[in-house]
């Protein structure tokens, strides 16, 4: 298929551009490089620009002929859509409005969009399945809860299909490393913990340890990057096979600590680096957990990492040789 990839020069798409271009497909990567890298296209045709850039993005579209549509451009930092919530609503919900309004102009009806855990807000027993509650408490979740919604209503008004897959926490690097996080000033667990254990930083800080969890600090749903890649594969075969619109959560089903995350990175790593417990980040619920029967059952999708030793060891390989 001819297919268009937006963000695809960052940490998640640039896996799902490799995983497609080795089944071959004509890809088109549109990225305006702010946190992605130009090595990580690893397939297919870059092209440099932002979703904002309309008459650039139009005239891909003209130009290409695309089948389907990979969406992952969008800011993901969710302190800092608290601090600067109309940069998130702009861009990750406003650009979105654009692309499908392209879509549905040059008639792309297969669509694939990266949405995230933090729309289901702070759900009471912190397992979250498709049809739990919808309540972000930051606008980063309510960004993508909004672009969730154009999607359903498109989908609704013609035939247009899309699978919305809702991430839990996504780590580990390519087992090949050839791929792995490079986000800069990143905030993600495993990544930061990664760092501090190869003394690019000189400590990590856990935020808060008063969560109503087994030992106060948070639990996460840790899923490995390339399992993840493989589900865009699976969401887009079902899509080309007739599949209709969807929405999937993308985790293992089971939970981890902060503190449980830490200790294990210590272990994988031999490596005691600094720790510092401090106050709760704003906009983090204390538990989030996917219910995934519903990927497996629709998808055939069979994880092959699912395993925290193994996603870390991976993520701790690429951050010891990072290449860019």
């Amino acid at each position: 298929m001819k297919i268009l990839i937006t963000g695809g020069a960052g940490y998640i798409g640039s896996h799902v551009v490799k995983a497609l271009g080795k089944l071959g497909h004509d890809l088109v990567i549109y990225d305006n490089l702010s946190t992605g890298h130009r090595q990580a296209v690893t397939y297919g045709e870059l092209v440099v620009g932002d979703l904002a850039e309309k008459s650039k993005l139009e005239a891909l579209f003209e130009a290409k002929k695309f089948e389907a549509v990979l969406h992952f451009a969008g800011s993901i930092v969710v302190p800092e859509s608290v601090a600067h919530p109309l940069k998130y609503y702009q861009n990750n919900t406003l650009n979105s409005h654009f692309l499908l309004s392209l879509c549905e102009k040059y008639k792309v009806k297969k669509f694939i969009f990266s949405s995230t855990a933090a729309v289901y807000g702070m759900p009471e027993d912190g397992l979250c399945t498709e049809n739990s509650p919808l309540s972000p408490i930051n606008p980063y979740g309510h960004s993508k809860l909004m672009t969730e919604q154009m999607l359903k209503d498109l989908a609704a008004s013609s035939e247009f299909r899309f699978v919305a897959l809702r991430y839990f926490n996504v780590s580990g690097a390519d087992p090949e490393g050839q791929l792995g996080q490079s986000f800069p000033e990143a905030t993600h667990l495993i990544k930061v913990a990664c760092e501090a254990a190869c003394a690019k930083r000189d400590h990590l800080k856990i935020y808060g340890t008063d969560y109503p969890t087994s030992d106060g600090s948070c639990v996460r749903d840790y899923i490995h990057v390339s399992d993840l890649a493989e589900a865009h594969v699976r969401a887009l075969e079902y899509l080309e096979r007739g599949g209709k619109s969807d929405i999937l959560n993308c985790g293992y089903g089971h939970g981890f600590s902060v503190k449980e995350v830490v200790k294990l990175i210590k272990e994988v790593t031999g490596v005691d680096f600094k720790v510092i417990e401090t106050d709760r980040r704003a906009g983090d619920p204390a538990s989030l957990t996917a219910k995934v029967d519903r990927i497996h059952g629709i998808l055939q999708w069979k994880p092959q990492f699912d395993d925290l030793k193994v996603i870390i060891r991976s993520a701790y390989e690429w951050e010891k040789k990072k290449p860019y």
